[in-house]
């Protein structure tokens, strides 16, 4: 099941332009905003490292996170 906060902050960085300038300079600034739970923190900043969660194409965002959405 997936989270409504991390579909929020996924949302909320590709939405909204200040949102996603922030999390490009300082992401756990902007993750500590949402209730996200310690695994979701984690899987967004690894994946942040890995992929550029910012600059990554949806499809490549969609392979990586698709099967992590069963862990939370």
């Amino acid at each position: 099941m997936e989270s409504q906060a991390l579909r929020q902050l996924v949302s909320e960085i590709f939405g909204n332009k200040e949102t996603k300038e922030a999390f490009m300079k300082d992401p756990e600034s902007v993750i500590s905003r949402f209730s996200l739970t310690e695994q979701e923190k984690k899987a967004v900043l690894n994946t942040h490292m890995r992929l550029g969660l910012v600059d990554g194409d949806s499809m490549v965002l969609d392979d990586t996170i698709g099967p992590m959405a069963m862990w939370f």
